[in-house]
């Protein structure tokens, strides 16, 4: 995949993330539910732009 699909993925978390703790998880009042969807939603943020600038390339470099 290139920095464009990851990109998107990255936008489709950012909205998972006002969709499903105001929606499914809305009657669940414990750690294992909005909370716990934020910290595994914040893990695949930073792996998604881990793997969205992995191919970036040193331009500026001598």
């Amino acid at each position: 995949m290139n920095a464009r699909h990851y990109q998107w993925a990255v936008w489709a978390v950012v909205g998972l993330c006002y969709v499903v703790p105001y929606g499914p998880l809305t009657g669940i009042a414990h750690w294992y539910g909005s909370f716990l969807f934020w910290g595994v939603a914040g893990v695949a943020i930073i792996a998604l732009n881990v793997l969205m600038t992995a191919d970036f390339d040193d331009r500026f470099e001598e």
